[in-house]
């Protein structure tokens, strides 16, 4: 997977809002797209316990899992996921306060 591209910004230069907007702007999508890829990788890693992951990179399956580890393993997806929600309400504070930077006509 390749990076992102943010521009350069030394504080020799200057940045008009419009400009702060688009980056701040930029930054929550590059956010929301490795949350995108986190919950991606736990819906991976329980298709895999259960044998449902057809991969065709790998030749690994899961060894017998008993309910005792499923029932851990769902437990850490789960934590996993609430994590990815609070940081999901911290980028929609982020995105509000952007939008107050804004003049109205572009709301």
């Amino acid at each position: 997977m390749s990076q992102a591209n943010i521009p350069n910004i030394s504080p020799l230069h200057s940045v008009t809002t419009d400009q702060a907007v688009t980056l701040l702007l930029a930054s929550i999508a590059l956010e929301e797209l490795a949350l995108a890829h986190v919950i991606n990788a736990e819906a991976e890693k329980l298709q895999f316990v259960l044998g449902k992951l057809k991969h065709a990179k790998t030749k690994l399956s899961p060894k017998e899992v008993s309910a005792s580890n499923l029932f851990t393993i769902n437990a850490s997806a789960e934590r996993i996921l609430q994590d990815v929600i609070k940081k999901e309400m911290l980028l929609q504070f982020k995105l509000d306060n952007i939008l107050d930077l804004t003049p109205n006509d572009k709301k």
